[in-house]
């Protein structure tokens, strides 16, 4: 037997404010959406084209509020091939909450408070 990881799943407070976060902070894009008939629920898959794995972001009309996501202990990984634009990008947009320079890695926080690791290429 063969399991596929394929997506993961982070539910939002504003959904168009994490689609422009995620779009200028990771490049990733609108991949598809379902819409509950009723509106009690946007759900919008995105990803990039380095990638078949998505992330899904939900919106619920019936939680207008932050999520309590507790200690923040777990975290989407990103590779990228150009660690000092990156880390540029996420300096300017004010979203690096964690650096680890021994380690060469840092981590940058969404609107929702979710942590994302950035890490360089290993050549």
């Amino acid at each position: 037997m063969k399991l596929k990881m394929i997506h993961e799943n982070y539910n939002v407070q504003d959904l168009n404010t994490s689609l422009a976060f995620y779009e200028k902070a990771l490049g990733l894009t609108e991949k598809r959406r379902k819409e509950a008939a009723d509106g009690s629920f946007i759900i919008v898959y995105i990803g990039n084209e380095e990638s078949e794995f998505e992330l899904e972001l939900t919106w619920l009309r019936e939680h207008p509020d932050k999520y309590d996501i507790g200690e923040e202990e777990f975290h989407l990984a990103f590779r990228t091939d150009d660690f000092e634009a990156a880390h540029k990008l996420h300096e300017e947009m004010g979203c690096i909450c964690f650096e680890n320079p021994d380690m060469g890695i840092y981590f940058i926080q969404d609107p929702d408070g979710y942590w994302l690791e950035v890490i360089p290429e290993r050549r």
